[in-house]
Formats: C-alpha cells, sequence, structure tokens
C-alpha cells in the first residue's frame, strides 16, 4: 500500500497563515470582564488580654486574677487544695471589651 506524500512546504504556509489569523482575532476582541470585588468584610480585630485563672479537677474556673498576681493565683489554688480536691493555675485570655 502507497503512502501519502506529505507537502511540506504547504503545511508549513497553512500552518504560518492559521497562527496570523489567531493572532489578530485576539487583538478585535481586547475587552476582557471585569473581576467582581469581593463583599467580604473584614473581621474587626479582637484585643485579647492575659489572666492567670485557678482552676479545680472539673475544669471550672474558680478564680481569675490579673497576669502580675501569679503569686497570689498560685497561693490560692494551695490553700483551696488543702481543704477540697486539687487545683491548678492556668494561663487565660480573654477579650478586652472596649467602651
Amino acid at each position: 500500500m502507497a503512502r501519502k506524500v506529505v507537502n511540506r512546504k504547504a503545511a508549513r504556509a497553512e500552518a504560518e497563515a492559521a497562527e496570523a489569523a489567531e493572532a489578530a482575532a485576539p487583538a478585535k476582541k481586547a475587552k476582557k470582564k471585569a473581576k467582581r470585588k469581593s463583599r467580604k468584610v473584614a473581621p474587626e480585630d479582637v484585643r485579647m488580654k492575659l489572666f492567670w485563672g485557678v482552676f479545680n479537677q472539673q475544669l471550672k474556673r474558680v478564680a481569675l486574677f490579673e497576669f502580675n498576681q501569679k503569686k497570689q493565683a498560685e497561693k490560692k489554688a494551695e490553700s483551696l487544695s488543702t481543704e477540697k480536691s486539687p487545683h491548678f493555675v492556668q494561663k487565660v485570655k480573654e477579650e478586652v471589651i472596649e467602651e
């Protein structure tokens, strides 16, 4: 069976003509859709403050102390531990409410 002879010059000319037509077509359709701006609302900055919390075994907060009052918090936990079940001190972050 005989093969079909490929005319490379004709194929090259067709490819170049297609590229030229393709390059000219986008120039006519230069309009693009504008991107829609997001309607997402930026989250507000929430200020947090550190405290020392005294907790019991059930993880319920018994007392709350300012961050610079760690010694008082530890004393409170120790005094509660002698009376009842063990208590411990842990850092607590809470939101600062501004008025």
